[in-house]
């Protein structure tokens, strides 16, 4: 069983084009259901009532999402090793998952964005970096983990748009914005003095990566949340901000400007736009709004 689980996180990886995080994931899901099954058991043998028993267990230790989450990489991982012809029936067949309620995401308001971008200032160390972070997050929507792979290379300035390498290893392009671009532009020159600065010493350095920290070695994604999480509380803005609040605002206020769903679909990387739907509610509470301030038979 755990060769073929073996098996399996290899196709995801190499096949899939899955993040690492993503394949430790399913990994974990599936040697938690292997160890509720009896030694010996043929993964052929494993029907729906042994499924059933295992999602039995989980309630109550779990959260619905969780559950959800476990029950989606076991249907994953049987529907491969049907592809494979190693089970010829599903034994996730007849087993629904629960319903997760759908949350609206957090997002910030456009004034709050403004206020966050007007936060680095000449003490912080890093102020030119740090905010053509800010910058590129808000103007092209990106997930966290997508900007800090991103290399030079991947920038170019003549057609102002940014390769972007999202899920399942898929590329696209993404504009960017003037404010953005004159970061980046701020942020490349003080780069170039730190890495002069650095190999005067004789230190190695990370020459691709696009966003480095303080050892000049390119930055993680809790790095970047970190700094995120500081300048949004700095700023004084009453909600944890985070790289994936920006992402959310991104979409928001592009629909709110009337952008179409599937432009912003193409350009956050949704596979499905069902996913980019979700923006529609706050996009129509907003409307709501408008409407209620604004239209002179609203107020009667």
């Amino acid at each position: 069983m755990k060769e073929l689980i073996k098996d399996f996180l290899h196709w995801l990886t190499f096949e899939k084009g899955y993040s690492p995080h993503t394949v430790a994931g399913y990994q974990h899901d599936l040697l938690e259901f292997v160890a509720t099954i009896a030694d010996g058991v043929p993964v052929q043998a494993i029907d729906t009532t042994s499924v059933r028993q295992f999602v039995v267990s989980l309630h109550g230790k779990n959260n619905t999402a969780t559950v959800a989450r476990k029950l989606s990489a076991m249907r994953t991982f049987f529907r491969f090793l049907q592809r494979q012809k190693v089970v010829t029936a599903d034994p996730l067949a007849g087993i629904s998952g629960p319903k997760i309620a759908q949350l609206i995401p957090v997002f910030l308001t456009v004034d709050e964005v403004f206020l966050l971008l007007e936060t680095p200032s000449e003490k912080d160390s890093f102020m030119t970096r740090d905010l053509a972070i800010l910058e590129l997050l808000y103007s092209t929507g990106m997930r966290v983990a997508e900007l800090v792979s991103r290399d030079l290379r991947h920038l170019d300035f003549d057609t102002e748009m940014l390769t972007v390498r999202g899920k399942g290893n898929k590329e696209r392009l993404v504009p960017v914005g003037r404010p953005a671009r004159e970061a980046v532009l701020a942020w490349l020159s003080r780069r170039q003095q730190l890495m002069e600065e650095r190999a005067g010493r004789g230190l190695v350095l990370e020459k691709e990566a696009l966003f480095l920290n303080n050892r000049g070695s390119r930055l993680t994604t809790r790095s970047v949340e970190r700094i995120v999480r500081a300048y949004g509380e700095r700023a004084g803005i009453p909600q944890t901000v985070t790289p994936h609040a920006l992402r959310h605002s991104f979409a928001t206020h592009l629909l709110e400007m009337g952008a179409d769903l599937r432009s912003v679909q193409e350009l956050l990387g949704h596979a499905s736009l069902s996913t980019t739907q979700r923006y529609t509610h706050l996009t129509l509470d907003h409307l709501a709004e408008v409407y209620d301030k604004a239209h002179p038979m609203a107020k009667k």
